[in-house]
């Protein structure tokens, strides 16, 4: 079992993961946790709040979750005691080290339209502050969620004719079987290549299938007059993601500073503030890196949040610029799974095993 978390925690497979979180509580084990590993709290990550559709392939659906999930959630954690901080408050005690109370950070990344028209309700109902980190390309008009665009290609297509760095693969996507495939024959080779030449590729994919990625972006993110709707909620706040989300360790430096710089600006002259927190875009330890921390430290963000995975210590006080978060996407909405990992064990277990990337 202590072998397995280990493997599973740091997998592309987020079924793995799930099942060996629920043998650890099925064993009880994360009931007799020390007070050592559980740390000050967690900084939890979502993307979108919606109901689920009837679609039978859905790759995205990992980085969704239900607004009934979402209503179950936040009455959860405040039944086992966790108080729900506001970022920048949050942020005030790791600074300070206050570890009076165990708190949660709601934050929601990239801007979708149902972070306003679902969300935002739920967490006034359980007066809970939450923080969208916004890619101000969304509410421009001009992203490219390329992974969405990615699903819809293969959704529509038959036969896909890819080309990856080491030459052109053609793939069957007739049925949902072959779709599934597809999907993961090609979504992490894209990846490997590096974001602009998977930008690239995936531009030329959706003019090949008629996929329009402008008609994409205009559906699914809030546009400016949303945003300053969701601005003006007084459990909201909007700090920064970046202009173009786009990895920034696959960039220059100079690029990283300007994108993060043009985001900054859009986000000052529509809303009227200057963000004061960022979250890396991807934020795994091949899209964000040490560069990249000092980048963000360099435009005197208070704070700085990845993806890689942990709860908040007392020792990131003097890390504020990678801080860490735990994923509540649509494979892990089980509030069993959440218990086990507030109580730090999975963590613990892993670092003892030397296993990195985990906290």
């Amino acid at each position: 079992m202590i072998v397995n978390l280990r493997q599973t925690l740091t997998a592309t497979k987020p079924a793995l993961a799930r099942h060996a979180l629920l043998g650890l509580y099925a064993s009880g084990a994360h009931r007799l946790a020390p007070a050592s590993v559980r740390g000050m709290g967690a900084i939890f990550m979502l993307h979108r709040v919606r109901e689920p559709d009837d679609t039978d392939f859905a790759p995205n659906r990992i980085l969704e979750i239900t607004p009934d999930y979402l209503d179950a959630l936040l009455g959860h954690v405040r039944a086992r005691g966790l108080v729900c901080l506001s970022l920048d408050e949050a942020v005030t005690r790791i600074a300070v080290g206050d570890t009076s109370e165990r708190f949660v950070v709601f934050t929601l990344d990239d801007g979708y339209k149902d972070n306003l028209t679902v969300a935002a309700p739920i967490f006034a109902r359980h007066s809970a502050p939450f923080t969208v980190y916004l890619a101000t390309s969304l509410p421009d008009g001009t992203a490219e969620l390329w992974w969405v665009v990615l699903e819809r290609i293969i959704a529509s297509a038959n036969e896909l004719r890819v080309r990856f760095a080491d030459g052109e693969e053609t793939f069957t996507s007739r049925s949902v079987a072959d779709k599934k495939a597809a999907w993961d024959a090609i979504y992490w080779r894209l990846r490997a290549m590096g974001e602009p030449a998977l930008r690239a590729e995936v531009r030329r994919l959706a003019g090949a299938h008629s996929v329009n990625i402008a008609a994409v972006t205009h559906e699914l993110a809030m546009s400016w007059d949303e945003l300053r709707t969701l601005a003006a909620n007084p459990y909201a706040s909007i700090e920064a993601h970046t202009a173009s989300h786009i990895a920034l360790a696959q960039i220059s430096g100079e690029e990283a500073s300007n994108d993060i710089a043009k985001g900054l600006a859009r986000h000052e002259a529509e809303l009227g503030r200057r963000p004061q927190h960022f979250s890396y875009p991807y934020g795994d330890p091949t899209s964000a890196g040490t560069r990249d921390f000092e980048i963000a430290k360099s435009f005197g963000f208070r704070s700085a949040t990845t993806t890689r995975k942990g709860l908040i210590r007392s020792a990131h006080a003097q890390n504020l610029t990678h801080l860490p978060r735990l994923s509540l996407n649509g494979d892990y909405q089980d509030l069993r799974i959440l218990d086990v990992l507030m109580s730090g064990l999975p963590f613990a277990m892993a670092k003892a095993m030397g296993s990195s990337g985990i906290d």
